[in-house]
């Protein structure tokens, strides 16, 4: 378990419907569209890969579903519940990582922990953090301000920060960029180990590694969907070649 047994127990869920529905799903700014009629079912347990060239609509479709935007029209069921009408039950279910931290720098590792933790009314944030900040191998700097981290040790530490409540799915926003290899390696290794109950979506400009990754993909183009399948079905080649073309048609 991520989190404390008690605390695992109280916050259990389990379904056996899709992890995620999305049924023509769209979203404008303005007379912008970023999602154009948008449909796919993720299964439990899947690690979806969201590809496409920049302005594809990928961060928007993340958002959406995370219940950080909503949507200008069409349906989303995240655990069976409705996006529109039960955005803070789904919450307590979610975690996210962006490639922003979205840590507090002027706190320490152990404080922004021990915060987030309070927010999800756990019972021992103390003991919460402590248990987060070694399995992410981060307890020799639990008192160092998040400032003075590296590129990698933040991420690391986001991470940490979106696994304290023990969630469900689990949103991954760029969580490669700007990591050295090292980082990429221990960032690698932390992802394997938590995979197990979990379902992830991220997005990703890094078709290789993205692809590796996943069990599904989707391809977005102009806000519109281009592909979405199982990873088995699919050879890396052409999947790639897909996906130039794609990129090919977004700047035409």
């Amino acid at each position: 378990m991520m989190t404390p047994e008690t605390d695992a127990e109280n916050r259990s869920f389990a379904t056996d419907l899709p992890v995620v529905e999305v049924h023509k799903l769209s979203k404008s700014f303005g007379a912008r569209t970023a999602l154009d009629n948008v449909s796919f079912s993720l299964p439990e347990g899947a690690f979806l890969s969201i590809f496409g060239p920049n302005g594809a609509g990928k961060t928007t479709l993340l958002r959406v579903i995370s219940t950080l935007e909503r949507p200008s029209s069409g349906a989303v069921r995240v655990f069976d519940l409705d996006l529109k009408e039960q955005p803070e039950a789904i919450r307590e279910h979610i975690g996210f990582v962006s490639h922003r931290s979205l840590l507090y720098p002027d706190l320490t590792a152990e404080e922004n922990l021990e915060f987030t933790a309070r927010l999800y009314g756990m019972s021992d944030p103390a003991r919460c953090a402590t248990h987060m900040l070694a399995t992410v191998e981060l307890t020799a700097r639990r008192h160092d301000l998040v400032r003075s981290f590296s590129r990698g040790m933040t991420q690391r530490l986001a991470i940490a920060r979106a696994l304290i409540c023990d969630p469900h799915l689990v949103f991954l926003d760029e969580p490669y960029s700007g990591l050295d290899p090292h980082a990429v390696e221990i960032l690698d290794e932390l992802l394997a180990t938590i995979r197990q109950r979990r379902s992830f979506i991220m997005v990703s400009h890094d078709l290789q590694k993205g692809f590796e990754l996943s069990t599904h993909v989707l391809m977005l183009a102009k806000g519109r969907k281009e592909l979405f399948a199982e990873r088995s079905e699919l050879a890396f080649e052409s999947f790639a070649n897909q996906y130039h073309a794609a990129v090919g048609m977004e700047v035409a």
